[in-house]
């Protein structure tokens, strides 16, 4: 058993380093079925994703890795957070995020980026997709009760979007219960400022670092 343990994991590993969705998603099915635990399968595929990203932050790996790399623990994540829900498992996690594209933007590869150091990091990260809504946010932060919301806007025309939800957050009464952290090409931090967002960081990897900082884990 510890043999085959052994190339399940491995093989979830290997999955992450290959960019192999296929394999990621057969190696957690397989974890599931021999009853290897689903918080051990996770470690190992987020301390793949830190190495990955550690060797984006080096400029050793491009941004292709890193999106390869988070699409393959994508494929095998609901199938080992399924087992966690049944089994009432927990990992340890520096905070709860929710992070999405605003309403009418469709980019997603800067988001992405954050989302996946935000794993490697430490964070448990729920990431609900692109062309967000005020109200969907709202929806995610309440189901997952997140405490930090990370808000992507590549264009001009739809950065706004972030203020109008830090507005939604304020008329459902969480405001005071999450921070709120913007991002996007067209974002700097006099406009996060003046959205009232606590934090913004023109690159992946220091949104990370404003991550733990907002949170108090550095």
């Amino acid at each position: 058993m510890e043999e085959e343990k052994k190339v399940i994991l491995d093989n979830l590993r290997k999955a992450i380093f290959d960019y192999n969705n296929d394999l990621a998603f057969q190696s957690a099915k397989k974890a599931v079925e021999k009853g290897i635990d689903p918080i051990e399968a996770m470690n190992v595929m987020t301390g793949a994703i830190r190495e990955i990203g550690d060797a984006f932050g080096k400029g050793e790996l491009w941004l292709p890795d890193l999106v390869g790399a988070s699409d393959a623990m994508q494929s095998a994540n609901p199938v080992l957070e399924e087992e966690m829900k049944r089994k009432g498992a927990h990992r340890e996690s520096l905070g709860t995020v929710v992070a999405g594209t605003v309403f009418g933007d469709i980019h997603s590869i800067g988001k992405t980026m954050v989302t996946t150091l935000l794993t490697a990091a430490g964070f448990h990260v729920e990431d609900i997709g692109v062309n967000v809504k005020s109200e969907e946010f709202i929806e995610a932060i309440k189901k997952h009760d997140a405490n930090l919301l990370a808000m992507s806007a590549l264009m001009t025309t739809t950065m706004t979007e972030q203020e109008k939800v830090i507005e939604s957050l304020k008329k459902a009464g969480i405001r005071e219960k999450v921070k709120v952290m913007v991002g996007g090409a067209a974002v700097n931090d006099e406009f996060a400022e003046n959205i009232g967002a606590d934090g913004y960081d023109p690159t992946a990897p220091g949104a990370v670092e404003m991550a733990k900082k907002l949170l108090g884990k550095k």
